[in-house]
């Protein structure tokens, strides 16, 4: 089973990793990171596949994928 871990202080909420995930796993939650920013939050891990897109797209190398 894959996992996926999104660093919250380093997510700044940008959504792109919500838009490459074709499971849906991840959402942009509600509560804010130190910084100031909405930050990506796991749904649904047990959906998660381990394909890494959404830590590919990750512009601040916040997601880390294992399978």
């Amino acid at each position: 089973m894959a996992k996926v871990q999104i660093d919250q202080e380093r997510c700044k909420g940008c959504a792109l990793c919500v838009a490459a995930c074709p499971e849906e796993v991840l959402k942009v939650g509600e509560s804010l990171n130190l910084s100031g920013y909405y930050y990506a939050v796991v749904l649904k891990p047990e959906d998660c596949i381990g394909c890494a897109q959404c830590a590919e797209m990750c512009p601040d190398l916040a997601i880390t994928v294992w399978r």
